[in-house]
C-alpha cells in the first residue's frame, strides 16, 4: 500500500501495523503538544513517586500529579522530585519545562529538545543513522544488526539531510509562488467560457427563432397556394358537372318522349313530330359528354418539392402545377 506521506509503495509487516517504522518526528510533535497545551495535566503522576524504587514501602499515599517534565530524561516529577533531580550534577544541564502552562517555548522547539528513545529498545536514544537501511538506531541496534553496515552520527547525517531539506523547501516556495496565480485563472476562465457559451446559445436561438418564422411564413403561403388550386378546380367540376346533368336530362326527357310517341302515338302524331323530334335528337347527340369533360376538366398534376437545405425560393419547398 501508499504511504499517507511521501506515497511510496511499501509492504506491511507479518506483525502488523504496530510493527511499522514509527514517525519519530510526528510523536515528539505530538508529546510536546500534550506538554504546552496541557491536555493531561492533573492526570500525568510524577515518574519516580509512582515507581516502586520511588516510594518508601511503608508508604500508603498515592502517587503525586507531575508537575514538571524533563525534556532530556523524558521523564514527569512533582515539585519535589524535580528539586531532587536538578541537584544531581549529571542532570545540571538539563531543561525542565512546566506541564499545563505556557512554557514559553513553541511546540516545535519542544520536539527538537526531546530525545527520540528507539522503538525496540525504550532506554536507548536514537544517535546513529544506518545509510545503507536508511534507518536511524541506537546503540544497542548498531551492535546487533547493523555493525557492517555504513553507519554515520545521527546529527552529522541531520546537517546534510537539513541542508537538503532546506534545499527542497526553496524549490517548493519558488513552485509555489509561480503556480500561485494559476487556481484564479481557473475561476476567471471558467467564468469566461461560461459566458461566451450563455452568448452563443442566445445565438443560437435567435438564429433558431428566425428560422422558424420564415418556415411558418413559407408553410402559409404554400398552404394558401394549395386552398387555391382546390377550390378552383372544385368549382370548375361543379360547372361541368352541372352541364352534363343537364344534356343527360334533356337526353333522358327525349327518350321518354320518343318512347311514349312509339306506343301510344297515332299516324298523324308520329308524322307531325318526327322531324322536329329527329332535329332534337342530332342536336342532343352532337354533345358528346366525355369529350367534354376532357375540354372542360383536363387532367391536372399538382406536386410539391421540398427544399434543399439551403433553397434559396423558400424554405419549404414548391408547388408546381400541370394540365390546366
Amino acid at each position: 500500500m501508499p504511504c499517507p506521506l511521501c506515497r511510496k509503495e511499501f509492504t506491511i509487516p507479518d506483525e502488523g501495523l504496530s510493527g511499522m517504522q514509527k514517525n519519530f518526528d510526528m510523536e515528539r510533535l505530538l508529546s510536546a503538544r500534550k506538554l504546552s497545551a496541557g491536555e493531561e495535566a492533573g492526570h500525568i503522576l510524577c515518574d519516580v513517586c509512582s515507581s516502586d524504587e520511588g516510594r518508601p514501602s511503608e508508604a500508603t499515599s498515592p502517587a503525586k500529579p507531575a508537575t514538571k517534565h524533563c525534556l532530556q530524561c523524558q521523564q514527569n516529577y512533582c515539585d519535589q522530585c524535580s528539586q531532587s533531580h536538578t541537584k544531581i550534577k549529571a542532570a545540571a544541564s538539563h531543561v525542565m519545562v512546566e506541564i499545563g502552562k505556557d512554557i514559553g517555548l513553541q511546540k516545535e522547539e519542544i520536539a527538537l529538545r526531546l530525545r527520540t528513545m528507539c522503538d525496540k529498545h525504550k532506554d536507548k536514544e536514537i544517535v546513529v543513522y544506518c545509510m545503507k537501511c536508511e534507518l536511524a538506531i541506537c546503540m544497542m541496534c548498531f551492535v546487533k544488526s547493523h555493525q557492517t553496515h555504513d553507519c554515520s552520527d545521527i546529527e552529522e547525517v541531520s546537517i546534510d539531510r537539513r541542508k537538503q531539506a532546506k534545499s527542497d523547501t526553496d524549490k517548493i516556495s519558488e513552485l509555489l509562488k509561480k503556480i500561485d496565480g494559476v487556481l484564479p485563472r481557473f475561476e476567471k476562465e471558467k467564468n469566461d467560457l461560461l459566458s461566451r457559451l450563455a452568448d452563443i446559445e442566445g445565438e443560437i436561438n435567435t438564429a433558431a427563432d428566425t428560422l422558424i418564422a420564415a418556415v411558418q411564413c413559407d408553410r402559409g403561403k404554400l398552404l394558401s397556394e394549395v386552398e387555391s388550386i382546390k377550390v378552383k378546380r372544385l368549382k370548375q367540376m361543379q360547372t361541368v358537372k352541372q352541364e352534363v346533368k343537364q344534356r343527360v336530362a334533356a337526353l333522358e326527357s327525349l327518350k321518354q318522349y320518343s318512347e311514349i310517341l312509339l306506343s301510344s302515338g297515332t299516324a298523324c302524331d308520329v308524322t307531325r313530330s318526327a322531324n322536329s323530334l329527329h332535329s332534337r335528337a342530332e342536336e342532343l347527340m352532337m354533345f358528346h359528354v366525355i369529350s367534354h369533360m376532357d375540354r372542360s376538366l383536363p387532367s391536372l398534376s399538382v406536386k410539391f418539392e421540398s427544399s434543399p437545405v439551403h433553397g434559396d425560393e423558400s424554405l419549404v419547398g414548391t408547388i408546381t402545377e400541370k394540365g390546366w
